[in-house]
Formats: structure tokens, C-alpha cells, sequence
């Protein structure tokens, strides 16, 4: 498999319920949570793609564009976005989706670096 078709067989993406629970005082998804949930998808993603043990190193510039309310679905996207020797770049957006229109619009965006490890937790060549 080339590099572009490795990229794209593994884009992750999950949806969730954006429940009460998960909710702040405004009623809004938050942050920290949106956060942990963008850090798991990147994970996945830079798992994905390596097939080797991966762990964040950096989560760099992650833009709240638009508050998440209860109630509504999200969807998460990850996508490698640059591939170095022995880590990568994963570029996360969380959309949001009415639950009873068909209305959809991005919320957030980050990007998180993740390095790949070998059986000595040493950096490992990921190509």
C-alpha cells in the first residue's frame, strides 16, 4: 500500500450523543471532554495507520469554533496529516449534527503528534 492509500484506509471517524451528563453549566459540551474524545480518535487513527504502540506527544492549536449543546450528535474525523520518521500528525474535527434536522457544522478542530514506539518504548520508524 502507497502512502496516500495508507492515509486514507485509516481515517477514523465516530459518532456519540451529546448527553447532560457531559454537559457544563451552559448546557454545552465540555471542553476537557471534547478534548479527551479527540485525543482517543487520534489515537485510533495513529494506530491505524503504524500498527505499532503510539503515544500523544503534542496536542497542538485546537480551536472551539462553536459550542456543542445537549442533545445533539457529533462526529469525530481523524486523518493523518503528515507522516514523519517515527511520528505522525492527526488532524481532528468534531461536526456537529441536529438530531432532528439535517443540519450539520464544524465545532472544533486540533491537531495532536503522536510518536510510534517499538518493544523498548523507544521511537520506532513508521514507514
Amino acid at each position: 500500500m502507497n502512502l496516500q492509500e495508507r492515509i486514507n484506509a485509516s481515517e477514523t471517524k465516530i459518532f456519540k450523543a451529546v448527553f447532560p451528563s457531559t454537559t457544563n453549566h451552559y448546557h454545552t459540551l465540555f471542553g476537557g471532554t471534547a478534548m479527551q474524545l479527540m485525543d482517543e480518535i487520534a489515537f485510533i487513527t495513529a494506530t491505524r495507520f503504524t500498527r505499532k504502540k503510539c503515544v500523544t506527544v503534542c496536542s497542538d492549536r485546537i480551536d472551539f469554533k462553536k459550542p456543542i449543546p445537549a442533545g445533539t450528535i457529533i462526529e469525530l474525523i481523524g486523518r493523518v496529516s503528515k507522516v514523519g520518521n517515527t511520528s505522525l500528525d492527526i488532524k481532528v474535527e468534531i461536526f456537529i449534527e441536529e438530531m432532528y434536522e439535517e443540519r450539520r457544522e464544524k465545532a472544533i478542530v486540533g491537531k495532536f503528534t503522536f510518536v510510534a514506539l517499538d518493544e523498548n518504548k523507544q521511537p520506532a520508524s513508521i514507514m
